[in-house]
C-alpha cells in the first residue's frame, strides 16, 4: 500500500484525506439513519393512547422529545394541541425542518466529495502529465522519471474515480433515505392533528 501511495505521488494525499472523511461521513449516517430510530413504528399509537388516557403532560412532552427524531416532530404538535389546527400544523411544520436539517447533516460534505474526487483524480493526472513531458528532452530522456510521470497520472486519476462512485451511491442512497423519512413523519403528524380535532377515529 505504501509502495503504491510512493508511485502516485503527492497528489494522492488530498484524495487519501477525502476518502477517510468520505467511510467517515457513510458510518455516521448509516448508524444514525436507522428507520427504528428515526421513525419508531410504535410510536405514533402509544403517543395517542397516552395522549387519550391522561393528555398532554410536560413529563410526556419530554420523553416523546427524547425519543427520536419522529417524537420531536410529534412533541412540537402536543405543545399546540389547544391551539387552532393551523398553529398545530405550523409548530409541526418548524420543527420537521429542524429535523429534516439535522437528518441531512453530512450529507452535502459526502456529495461534494463525490463531485470533487474524479476532479483532484484528474490534477494528479496533469501533475503526473507535467512529470512525463519534464523527463523528455532532445539532448537525454529518463526512463525512471518518465514511468514515475505515468504512475502519478494512473493512480491518481484511478482513486479519485475510486473514491467518487461509493461515495456518489451513498449520498444518493441516503438522501433517498431522508426523503422517506420526511414523508412518513409528515403523514404521521397529519395523523395526529387529525385525532386531535376528531376528525379521524383512530
Amino acid at each position: 500500500m505504501f509502495a503504491i501511495i510512493q508511485a502516485a505521488g503527492w497528489p494522492i494525499w488530498p484524495l487519501l484525506f477525502a476518502s477517510v472523511l468520505a467511510v467517515a461521513f457513510i458510518i455516521e449516517r448509516s448508524v444514525a439513519l436507522r428507520r427504528n430510530k428515526v421513525v419508531p413504528a410504535e410510536l405514533i399509537q402509544s403517543v395517542i393512547a397516552e395522549y387519550r388516557q391522561t393528555g398532554v403532560t410536560e413529563d410526556m412532552l419530554v420523553r416523546v422529545t427524547r425519543h427520536s427524531p419522529l417524537g420531536r416532530v410529534l412533541a412540537a404538535g402536543l405543545r399546540n394541541v389547544k391551539s387552532s389546527r393551523e398553529a398545530m400544523k405550523e409548530a409541526i411544520e418548524e420543527a420537521g425542518r429542524g429535523v429534516t436539517h439535522e437528518l441531512e447533516r453530512f450529507l452535502t460534505s459526502l456529495g461534494t466529495i463525490a463531485s470533487i474526487a474524479p476532479l483532484m483524480g484528474l490534477f494528479g493526472t496533469i501533475v503526473g502529465m507535467i512529470e512525463i513531458f519534464g523527463a523528455q528532452s532532445p539532448a537525454t530522456a529518463n526512463p525512471q522519471q518518465l514511468a514515475h510521470g505515468i504512475s502519478i497520472a494512473l493512480y491518481n486519476a484511478g482513486f479519485g474515480i475510486l473514491i467518487a462512485i461509493p461515495a456518489m451511491i451513498f449520498y444518493r442512497h441516503f438522501r433517498a433515505l431522508v426523503d422517506s423519512f420526511v414523508i412518513e413523519m409528515e403523514q404521521q403528524a397529519v395523523k395526529l392533528v387529525e385525532l386531535v380535532h376528531g376528525q379521524r377515529a383512530g
